[in-house]
């Protein structure tokens, strides 16, 4: 089961591929790649063949790149 916390809501906010490429500041192919390849997991939903990345995953993808 799922934690609460991580539940998409309508006040989720979603960014498609490339938003979520600006976001974290690489290219979009680069966050293509990571997706088919697994080198770097940033989880994504992928509904009708589209594919988008919610907000506190791209935010918790950079917290855990943080270097003190």
């Amino acid at each position: 089961m799922q934690p609460l916390d991580k539940i998409i809501t309508r006040d989720t906010k979603l960014y498609t591929p490339v938003e979520a490429a600006a976001r974290i500041g690489i290219k979009e192919t680069t966050l293509r790649n990571w997706r088919c390849t697994g080198k770097e997991v940033i989880p994504f939903i992928k509904v009708g063949g589209k594919v988008r990345y919610a907000e506190e995953d791209l935010i918790d993808y950079l917290n855990k790149k943080r270097v003190a």
